[in-house]
């Protein structure tokens, strides 16, 4: 390859992402969008970014000295989020009735006959809500009215946030007497906050949280472990739409105080070179070497997933320059997808940002979130090291070289050049790791670096181009647009929590799988991974965490495991859902770059990525791979893991210091096995340790021999 083409402003160039989402920009959403469209969405998208950025701040009271609750601050930024999706998500197509109407419908008449039956008398308020979406039903799917609908939708929940922030204290009050205005008004809620999910996120999610409410009332007619307590649907209404453990509790808190603020640190990121600058230092550094290409990936994607934490958003700003770069060195468009997608996935585990599962998982186990980027170091490393290990032996086995540059920039220019970008980093890090010193929470933390960014970017740009204050200011504003789906994740599984407690689902679901396992941790952990492997089809990651860490991890804890590796192994379950078909959402856009089939890209980031499978197991049972035990035992764990990683990935790529036979492949991959076996799971397990690693070297040193004859024959 006779010329790179430049990474500079490739970031700026392309839409924005969240985790399973493609979004137009605002140039894009200007050209295609009507004017009121756009008036509404920059308005909404503005309005949400400064109620969360002066929430963080603490503007209403320490400058206005207004007190409000919490709740109430998730009540104004749930009705804004909801109006957004509205407006938004305007794709479809016209069809003879709409299903969400539909389920809403049958709903009601269930509802209605339950009532009837128990009081003779009709329920008004339910007949009003039959009418309105028996009309919905047959009204929504047609594209002419299904435009007003939107702006009806959005309305509706404008109004509604606004009246439950306004008499937020006495609806709490009131709550247990069950008011009408609050059980009509939680039902409207929850339906519009169940809808706009659909149209972000799909089906799977909304589905599932459907399936639940089913159960839960089936299930009380069960027997043993199976069996729930019956809950009035007034009731189970009520507690989703206004309880603090429901819709608008911690989860919902979460998404918007502190994962919105980490988010607008890496939209400004990218839009003022970030991207450009961290994939200008990986190829610095890499491009010499065998593979460069694929190497600058690894490692290009490495450096910025830990700031931006979405796998998507990361495919498409390290990818576009990588992917094709990948092809044109000699991996094959397939391997080059696959490369960039499981590099791109490892960023939601990459301290110091990782993806949002992290910061609800810092919720769900309360303690903080450094405490979480701590223990996430070491699988991250070891995740990345694997990647690294399988490029470098496909790139021996094919003899791929690095990559051919004419001007290649030094790592000293490029580093001289955007040294300012490191700065906000190196705050952001010690403000996570020692919170007690800079007296700094995470979403403080995130709005600080964020300034000094904008400040050191408009002053110094990067590579002789300066972002504008206009540039900076849309990319904030466009925070709105792609925080849509993590927060209305964050509403739903709030509904989806609210029912399984008040139900008491989430205690009968632990003593199900305790049952299933025989108490047995090793199958308990099978059950488990299949169990979020299933769930994860079509659901994003943080989608995949919140069902996994409500429903899975307590019966992990019940059985001794400690809280952080639980949960720790429900989140890299769930984010095998970036790279698994049939969704793979990582996968296909990456695929989509290297223009190249999605589901098969998919099939072979599953083999490139093949640690991420394992790894959970590795550290659930050898928790000082958590930074959990001491010094020397965290370092000798390390160690020995990386090594089985590299015979393993030996044995899937067919080649360790030569090319190996298929018999010699099967040797490599079975060796793998006793060097990494958790030697405090058996008896013996350190004396397997040592047999195996001993093998390992002798296979090494054999290779290496053979590969000296081969090298001294070839003269002759």
């Amino acid at each position: 390859m006779t010329d790179q083409p430049s990474t500079s402003g490739a970031a700026s160039h392309i839409s924005a992402a969240s985790e399973e989402r493609f979004i137009a920009t605002t140039e894009e959403l200007v050209k295609e969008s009507s004017r009121a469209t756009v008036i509404a969405t920059m308005t909404l998208q503005a309005l949400l970014v400064a109620c969360v950025v002066l929430w963080v701040l603490d503007v209403p009271r320490q400058v206005l000295n207004i007190s409000l609750y919490t709740e109430q601050l998730l009540a104004v930024t749930l009705g804004l989020t909801l109006a957004l999706a509205f407006i938004t998500e305007t794709s479809r197509k016209d069809t003879p009735f709409d299903l969400a109407g539909a389920i809403a419908s049958a709903i009601i008449v269930v509802y209605l006959i339950y009532s009837y039956r128990r009081d003779g008398a009709i329920v008004w308020p339910a007949v009003v809500g039959l009418a309105v979406a028996l009309a919905w039903t047959f009204a929504a799917g047609r594209i002419v009215v299904a435009r007003w609908l939107d702006w009806v939708c959005m309305a509706a929940s404008l109004a509604l946030c606004a009246y439950i922030t306004v008499r937020y204290e006495a609806l709490t009050y009131e709550l247990a007497m069950l008011p009408l205005e609050g059980v009509v008004g939680s039902a409207i809620l929850t339906f519009l906050v169940l809808e706009a999910s659909r149209r972000i996120s799909g089906w799977g999610f909304v589905g599932i949280i459907l399936a639940i409410a089913v159960y839960v009332y089936i299930s009380p007619f069960m027997a043993g472990d199976f069996q729930t307590r019956w809950v009035s649907p007034e009731r189970m209404v009520a507690y989703v739409g206004l309880d603090v453990n429901g819709m608008i509790g911690s989860i919902l808190q979460v998404a918007v105080i502190v994962v919105i603020p980490f988010t607008i640190l890496g939209q400004v990121l990218a839009r003022t070179g970030g991207a450009d600058f961290f994939s200008d230092l990986a190829m610095s550094a890499m491009w010499r070497f065998r593979g460069g290409a694929a190497k600058i990936a690894v490692v290009g994607s490495a450096l910025f997933g830990m700031i931006s934490g979405s796998a998507v958003s990361n495919v498409l700003a390290v990818g576009v320059v990588t992917i094709p770069a990948m092809k044109k060195s000699g991996f094959s468009a397939y391997r080059a997808a696959a490369i960039e997608s499981v590099g791109s996935t490892g960023g939601q585990l990459m301290p110091p940002v990782m993806g949002a599962a992290a910061f609800i998982m810092a919720e769900f186990l309360q303690v903080s979130y450094g405490t979480v980027c701590i223990a996430a170091a070491i699988p991250a490393i070891l995740y990345y090291a694997c990647l690294f290990i399988h490029v470098d032996l496909e790139a021996a086995k094919h003899n791929i070289g690095g990559v051919e540059l004419d001007d290649a920039p030094s790592l000293t220019s490029i580093i001289k050049s955007g040294w300012h970008f490191l700065v906000p980093i190196f705050f952001l890090v010690m403000a996570l790791m020692y919170p007690e010193v800079l007296l700094l929470t995470p979403e403080k933390a995130a709005v600080a670096s964020t300034a000094l960014l904008i400040v050191l970017a408009l002053i110094f740009g990067y590579r002789g181009k300066r972002t504008s204050a206009k540039e900076i200011t849309i990319a904030v504003i466009e925070t709105g647009r792609v925080s849509l789906d993590i927060i209305l994740i964050g509403a739903a599984a709030g509904i989806m929590v609210g029912i399984m407690s008040i139900s008491g689902l989430a205690f009968s679901m632990t003593l199900q799988l305790l049952t299933l396992s025989g108490d047995n941790v090793f199958l308990l952990l099978l059950l488990i991974a299949v169990l979020a492997f299933v769930l994860g089809i079509g659901l994003p990651t943080v989608s995949v965490y919140i069902l996994t860490a409500t429903l899975l991890a307590p019966a992990l804890v019940k059985l001794g495991v400690t809280p952080m590796a639980a949960h720790m192994f429900v989140m890299y379950n769930g984010m095998l859902s970036m790279i698994t078909p049939p969704v793979a959402f990582a996968a296909y856009a990456a695929a989509n770059i290297a223009r190249t089939d999605g589901w098969t890209t998919g099939w072979v980031a599953c083999l490139v990525g093949w640690s991420t499978f394992v790894l959970p197991f590795l550290f659930v049972l050898t928790p000082s791979l958590l930074m959990d035990g001491p010094t020397y035992l965290i370092v000798w764990n390390f160690v020995r893991i990386l090594f089985a990683l590299f015979v393993g990935t030996a044995g899937i790529v067919g080649f360790a210091l030569t090319p190996l036979s298929t018999a010699m492949r099967f040797v490599y991959g079975l060796l793998a096995l006793p060097i990494a076996l958790p030697p405090e799971s058996f008896n013996g397990g350190y004396t397997v340790n040592f047999i195996g690693i001993g093998l390992g070297i002798a296979l090494l040193v054999l290779d290496h021999l053979r590969r000296r004859r081969t090298a001294t024959a070839a003269p002759a």
